[in-house]
């Protein structure tokens, strides 16, 4: 695993190529509010997809939520019947595997998919359930002092941003 933060633009480019392969023809995006809904808007577009994509949010189910509160991200929309459906989750960083736990469960208040699977812009290990994802575009190591997050700048260009914890 690498420290360096990559170029996400870049990494973008390989998530999209290691999208592709997962895609059935009855295949579902879903991206995890904020920056997987921000990568899922794109790669709709640049898969020529028709319609909208799915936007999940994490907030309801999140083991934190009272600590937390509701964010003002997007709320949960998905525009398909979830029953029997072939999603593919998408979020910009996987860490502890909270958020997915999450997305889950707020995913089957909506009913029963056939699969589920994840692709992710950057792995950055540090797993406190047991989650993977089916394709991470990289994977990268930095302290559990520090936040990585997806920014997508006016133009819509990405860019990983790193924080300290407050």
């Amino acid at each position: 695993m690498s420290s360096t933060i990559p170029d996400a633009e870049s990494l973008y480019t390989a998530l999209l190529a290691g999208v592709k392969p997962l895609m059935r023809t009855d295949t579902r995006l879903v991206g995890i509010t904020s920056g997987g809904a921000w990568l899922v808007e794109r790669l709709q577009k640049d898969l020529g997809l028709a319609g909208a994509p799915g936007i999940i949010s994490s907030a309801m189910h999140r083991d934190d939520f009272a600590r937390r509160g509701l964010a003002a991200s997007a709320q949960t929309a998905l525009p398909f019947d979830v029953n029997g459906a072939d999603v593919l989750l998408l979020d910009d960083v996987l860490y502890t595997g909270r958020t997915i736990r999450a997305v889950l469960n707020e995913l089957f208040d909506f009913g029963r998919p056939a699969c589920v699977r994840l692709a992710v812009l950057v792995d950055r290990g540090g797993r406190e359930l047991p989650v993977a994802a089916d394709f991470s575009a990289t994977a990268l190591t930095l302290p559990d002092t520090q936040l990585l997050a997806l920014a997508r700048g006016d133009g819509g260009a990405f860019s990983l941003q790193v924080e300290d914890k407050t």
